[in-house]
């Protein structure tokens, strides 16, 4: 079942000036389209209560809204995908067990990884990072604009579909080049919920990709 994929993905995160509530509700009135809830640090009853939250600003604003990880939550919430970031995760497992109609995203920081990812049903993949970043630190690669590129021309060449959106360390002078590298769309955090507006923030990155 092929699913629509959003080319921006705001991606909340734990920060101080703003709740995850907060940072959804300005995404939203911005335009976002496509919401990833990734809060790691609570509990399943806190998180509920964020996600119920978040899932009627959402649906009042058309939004999309995905879980980072927590797939036991799967059918509590008005969820409508899950984003799993263990590389090592048996993706046609968690298909079996969301079922089909269930968004599933997956990361990656190898284009081994992303033909892994596509062999294994994922809908769309985060590939990264691009460069440093401190939302989600990892001793990876970056991938930089020549990965993309390469990582584009060979899913290409093995008639790959798979929608694949650059992440981490994205910020909004960068966009241009990305886009050029074929990549299908781009998946922000701090570049938008850190800014002095984050509001602004979000319609630059919706106008340069959209």
């Amino acid at each position: 079942m092929k699913k629509f994929i959003e080319k921006l993905h705001f991606i909340t995160h734990d920060i101080e000036q703003l709740t995850h509530i907060e940072q959804v509700e300005i995404a939203c009135e911005a335009g976002a389209k496509w919401i990833q809830y990734r809060c790691l640090t609570k509990n399943d009853d806190e998180l509920l209560e964020d996600i119920n939250v978040i899932a009627e600003i959402c649906d009042d604003w058309g939004a999309t809204l995905i879980v980072t990880d927590h797939i036991h939550l799967n059918g509590k919430a008005d969820i409508q995908g899950f984003h799993i970031e263990d590389m090592d995760a048996d993706f046609t497992k968690l298909r079996e067990q969301l079922g089909e109609a269930v968004t599933l995203g997956g990361s990656s920081n190898t284009i081994e990884g992303l033909i892994r990812l596509a062999a294994e049903r994922a809908d769309y993949a985060g590939f990264g990072p691009f460069r440093e970043t401190t939302t989600k630190p990892n001793n990876a690669p970056h991938i930089g604009l020549e990965g993309y590129k390469k990582a584009v021309a060979i899913l290409s060449e093995k008639d790959i579909t798979l929608p694949v959106l650059a992440v981490g360390g994205v910020t909004s002078n960068d966009i241009d080049a990305l886009i050029e590298t074929g990549i299908f769309g781009i998946a922000a955090s701090a570049a938008i919920n850190q800014a002095e507006d984050m509001r602004e923030a979000y319609l630059t990155f919706y106008d340069k990709i959209m």
